[in-house]
């Protein structure tokens, strides 16, 4: 638990730990319900500097950014940290005021933050620079002695793929593809599409082995999967029952990775709808042939010659 959540009474600061603890938890994979947890911390403590913050990300993150900022600010008030100054000017770029975001990365603040900190204030004020229209000087923002080193730090892929980004839109391509290729090699956590701009640089185009319109561009014909009728027996491919229609499958046989649905699924039972009628034992679906129609009666087939 935070340490400024211990000054909460223990039942309202458990309450409040929860809703953090979701909020840090589904703040990349469903930011939408990330805020609706932060709302629920901000008015139960809004006086606590962590659930300003955390509420501050999280409207970050569904691109509330007036919002973000004012409690970044309010955090930052009862903090007196410098730490979210980076994320602060990336506010105000996405509010549309980039030259705002460009003249925070000159204030003293920045010297107080520590490395990765510096790094993220490079990374907004090249996107700042970008947004200003000055992509020359988006490149030149992001050359540092950082971006030299040859040491890989927990920014160094996505300081790369910006630089190699930033090259590319002055169209220096070929420096770029190298750029995109040293930031897949610092990339061991998978944080940036380096992969896919390095396959596109190359014109490599993946296709989905399942897409039909893929198939049909290829003059193939798409491939359906086989539509099975509800209630139908379901044959295992290698067991006996798939071999012989006819065979008893016992009351343990099943689909291995079926659904749960609240009973078992039985394969060739012997007389369920799926089964092909010859099967079943009485006659039905035998095909008549011309050995079939002929008496298999000797003394009847000398009786007609008489």
């Amino acid at each position: 638990m935070r340490q400024d959540l211990m000054s909460l009474p223990k039942t309202l600061a458990v309450d409040v730990a929860r809703n953090l603890v979701m909020v840090a938890k589904l703040l990349d994979e469903d930011p939408g319900q990330a805020y609706e947890y932060s709302k629920v911390a901000l008015r139960l403590a809004s006086r606590v500097a962590s659930v300003r913050e955390a509420a501050g990300f999280a409207a970050y993150g569904v691109g509330k950014y007036a919002e973000a900022l004012a409690e970044f600010r309010a955090a930052r008030r009862m903090t007196g940290s410098a730490d979210l100054w980076p994320v602060m000017a990336d506010c105000e770029r996405g509010m549309g005021r980039p030259e705002r975001a460009l003249a925070m990365a000159g204030e003293p603040e920045v010297q107080r933050l520590d490395k990765a900190g510096q790094v993220e204030m490079r990374l907004v004020a090249a996107g700042a620079r970008r947004d200003m229209g000055q992509p020359d000087a988006a490149v030149v923002t992001l050359q540092s002695p950082e971006l030299a080193s040859h040491s890989v730090q927990p920014w160094t892929a996505r300081l790369r793929y910006a630089y190699a980004d930033a090259l590319l839109a002055v169209g220096r391509e070929d420096e770029a593809r190298e750029w995109f290729a040293r930031a897949l090699e610092a990339d061991q956590g998978g944080t940036t599409d380096a992969s896919d701009r390095l396959a596109e640089l190359d014109g490599v185009e993946f296709v989905d082995a399942f897409d039909p319109e893929a198939e049909e561009a290829d003059g193939t014909e798409p491939r359906h999967e086989a539509q099975v009728p509800d209630g139908a027996e379901v044959p295992v491919p290698g067991s006996a029952e798939a071999e012989l229609p006819g065979a008893d499958s016992g009351p343990e046989a099943g689909v291995k990775g079926a659904p749960e649905s609240g009973g078992d699924v039985a394969l060739g039972s012997g007389d369920g709808p799926g089964e092909p009628p010859e099967a079943r034992g009485d006659g039905a679906g035998v095909q008549e042939t011309p050995e079939t129609r002929e008496s298999p009666d000797p003394a009847r087939d000398g009786a007609r010659e008489e």
